[in-house]
């Protein structure tokens, strides 16, 4: 499962969104910094309306939605490379995920207290992008030193090691994330086995207080946004950690009612994770039928044995074709019955590449 860390400096509003996003109250959400310690976490459902749609034509009596793990990870301050803080803590953390939110504050508030004593959205993200360059330059120092002999022995794993290392090294001293390094393939392959921290695709969610959900013009996201594309090659979502947390608390129909009173159409819960799940390349196709209907979690580029083997690993051994339909032409036909009239249900061989929201059904033989 894609697991997401949420990161960003103490008092941002980090545990108030994990908590607003997962639907519940694991993490403790004060006015001070360093009130999580322990990394809480929890597991979201992927929002996705065309699995309802798809249930509701096939009657359903099960709904099984793509899931994401999120995790709340104490604050960062500056010097948390060389152990600030709870640095160490949060570095290690930071590792074991996929994908990294980082929680940045984009409103002002004199009941809220900000650890730099002033709201800079650019300069908060790169103290966090700073100290986890700091701590992959030192990791690949490390490594770079450990492969020398390797290297001059003519160990070729060592060598390209070493390779990369160097390629790294002036790349980081430079003050750029690993993850935007110029790297080949191969390269970008051998660099996920080095774990740096600077290497996890980010996204940024902007905070923003409860009567600033539908400003455009905020020029704290609009800088956010702007270092996020020059810098990152990412995006930032707007959200309000306020106001979710209250919209957690609401049924469904009135929570749509109270965002159509902001101005807005969707929540920034829905938005960022859909935006974490789509930010690793991931995408989705669908199995439906009276007993469930459900999402199944592929990469973008994988091809039809490869999304049989994500059920069970005998359907890609043994796969022999795919039944496919485009979800919107089912739902448009309204069956599969007429789907196979107009043309529309198609048999796919080992070679098809999966489409976002493909309706699928496989067949093999083991």
């Amino acid at each position: 499962m894609l697991k997401a860390g949420i990161v960003g400096l103490p008092n941002v509003g980090k545990s108030t969104l994990f908590n607003a996003v997962t639907r519940t109250r694991k993490a403790q959400a004060a006015n001070f910094p360093f009130c999580t310690i322990e990394p809480n976490v929890g597991i979201v459902n992927v929002p996705d309306e065309r699995l309802d749609r798809l249930a509701a034509l096939t009657g359903s009596e099960k709904t099984i939605y793509a899931a994401i793990e999120f995790v709340d990870i104490a604050g960062l301050v500056k010097g948390a490379s060389e152990g600030e803080g709870l640095g160490n803590q949060f570095l290690s953390h930071i590792r074991e995920v996929d994908a990294i939110v980082q929680v940045v504050r984009c409103f002002e508030s004199e009941d809220i207290h900000h650890v730099a004593g002033s709201v800079d959205p650019v300069r908060d993200i790169e103290v966090i992008s700073t100290e986890l360059i700091l701590a992959d330059i030192s990791g690949v120092k490390k490594r770079a030193e450990r492969l020398q002999k390797g290297a001059r022995s003519g160990d070729k794993t060592a060598k390209a090691e070493l390779a990369l290392c160097e390629k790294l090294i002036p790349h980081l001293d430079a003050g750029k994330p690993a993850l935007t390094a110029d790297l080949n393939d191969e390269e970008r392959a051998l660099l996920k086995t080095f774990f740096l921290l600077s290497s996890k695709p980010t996204i940024f969610a902007c905070n923003v207080g409860e009567n600033e959900l539908a400003d455009a013009d905020n020029p704290f996201i609009r800088a956010v946004r702007e270092y996020a594309a020059a810098h990152m090659g990412s995006e930032a979502v707007v959200i309000s950690a306020q106001i979710e947390s209250e919209l957690a608390e609401l049924p469904p129909e009135e929570a749509r009612e109270f965002l159509a009173g902001l101005g807005v159409t969707d929540s920034g819960m829905s938005l960022l994770i859909r935006a974490v799940y789509h930010l690793l390349g991931l995408r989705t196709y669908f199995t439906t039928g009276p007993k469930e209907t459900r999402a199944w979690t592929i990469h973008e580029g994988d091809k039809a044995p490869a999304a049989a083997g994500v059920i069970h690993s005998d359907f890609e051994r043994g796969f022999i074709a795919a039944q496919t339909i485009a979800f919107q032409d089912l739902i448009t036909l309204g069956s599969e019955a007429k789907a196979r009239e107009a043309g529309k249900l198609r048999i796919e061989g080992k070679e098809y590449v999966v489409q976002d929201a493909d309706v699928m059904e496989f067949r093999f033989n083991v």
